[in-house]
């Protein structure tokens, strides 16, 4: 089994990928325990049920049968035609169909930074899995295993919706939908006009305002005249859920709504996180964990104390890519003091969260020089895998990205000095 640059650069399709091809290049797969690739795959089934868990505590707080606070912290900052649309019956079973969570790879397993329901990534990781597994390598999910899943999701085809704003991933979306057929085109999401055909929604709902059909989307799929997924539900792409499955006043709720190994294992999974809130506490009360009366108090953490991370949740441009992401120890104390008193004086408007930070752990892993020749790095890994639920409301594995980033970036995302693989059991 044998890798070359040149064999990899020339196999990428005409007009490249994510970036034209701006990623470093590995002879090697990422290669996992069979233990941790179990784990890793069996992660779907647990996943789609939290995100319909939380699909259904947002519609009892919105019907008045929970407490109203969670479904008003959940629509803040979102129109009003897409607030009424979520909570009507034509949605109540409608869900992402596409899964991909963000794990670090730490010392102690799998911890999970986010639960994607409108991924990039789904044209790579097909490209790299066919292309290793043409090399010899036996990666998970197989050659065919991302495209198999991706066309599950419309199996009579249709229209690939991309914005402006998602124009990055233009590329990979064209290879893909050239893979799977004549049935299927990529369309810009700002000059389509519904023409009856399903739909694959590529572009964020923050976002809607740029696509002057959406609304006329949304109406066709809440009438079932159309099939559209990921649907319009804003609540679901929010960040905050990570948060909120540790608050204490919902706790008795999440035993109600997931089966007692689902929430063991997604607590096992979820770092601990806060939803961020301005209201003051009790003079005997404190944040959980953070010994603190205040958030303000916390701005004020040592740069030991704050292993942390201010995120800031869904609907917002700077929500996707990293960008409205702050890790507490990375930033002096200034910088980290203004960012969260920042986001608390906006959390009423626009949801932030906080998370404890997970270290990745450490490994080597073989990279082309630009020569061709192969040196070893030193880095730490992003694992996103990707599960595909079929019209039968079956989820299954497609494969699986890993990102491998130099150890000096706290950061784990894809950029020109990380290494794209496909993962491998040995």
């Amino acid at each position: 089994m044998e890798l070359s640059l040149s064999k990899l650069r020339s196999a990428l399709p005409e007009g490249g990928l994510f970036g034209g091809g701006g990623w470093r290049y590995s002879p090697q797969p990422l290669r996992l325990s069979r233990a941790e690739a179990r784990h890793l795959m069996t992660l779907g089934h647990p996943l789609a049920k939290f995100q319909q868990a939380c699909d259904t505590l947002y519609r009892r707080s919105a019907a008045g049968k929970l407490p109203g606070w969670l479904a008003d912290l959940l629509d803040a900052g979102k129109p009003e035609w897409m607030r009424c649309l979520q909570r009507g019956p034509a949605s109540a079973g409608q869900f992402p169909r596409v899964i991909r969570p963000d794990l670090i790879w730490t010392e102690q397993g799998l911890a999970m930074t986010e639960l994607d329901s409108v991924p990039g990534g789904i044209g790579m990781t097909a490209w790299l899995s066919r292309v290793y597994a043409e090399a010899g390598f036996d990666v998970l999910g197989g050659p065919e295993g991302m495209l198999d899943g991706f066309r599950s999701l419309l199996p009579a085809g249709g229209a690939v919706l991309v914005s402006k704003e998602a124009a990055d991933y233009r590329p990979e979306m064209d290879w893909i939908t050239r893979q799977l057929g004549p049935s299927w085109e990529v369309a810009s999401a700002e000059t389509y006009e519904p023409d009856g055909r399903d739909l694959y929604r590529f572009f964020e709902l923050f976002d809607w305002k740029s696509v002057p059909a959406a609304e006329r989307i949304a109406a066709a799929a809440a009438a079932g005249t159309v099939s559209v997924t990921p649907p319009f539900k804003p609540h679901l792409e929010d960040k905050l859920w990570l948060a909120l499955l540790w608050s204490p006043s919902l706790k008795r709720e999440w035993a109600q709504v997931l089966r007692g190994s689902h929430l063991q294992r997604l607590r096992e999974l979820v770092p601990f996180g806060w939803v961020l809130d301005a209201s003051p506490l009790p003079p005997h009360a404190a944040l959980p964990r953070l010994d603190a009366h205040a958030w303000e108090e916390v701005a004020g953490f040592s740069q030991k104390d704050r292993q942390l991370v201010l995120k800031i949740s869904g609907f917002h441009e700077t929500a996707w890519g990293s960008r409205g992401v702050f890790i507490g120890h990375d930033l002096s104390a200034a910088e980290w003091s203004e960012r969260l008193l920042k986001a608390l004086q906006q959390a009423h408007t626009q949801p932030w969260m906080v998370q404890q930070f997970h270290e990745g752990r450490a490994i080597e892993h073989p990279v082309f020089r630009d020569d061709g020749s192969v040196e070893m790095m030193q880095g730490r890994v992003r694992l996103c895998p990707y599960f595909f639920t079929d019209t039968a409301g079956i989820t299954r594995f497609g494969g699986c990205l890993a990102t491998i980033v130099p150890m000096d970036k706290k950061k784990i995302h894809g950029m020109r000095d990380g290494i794209l693989v496909p993962c491998v059991i040995g």
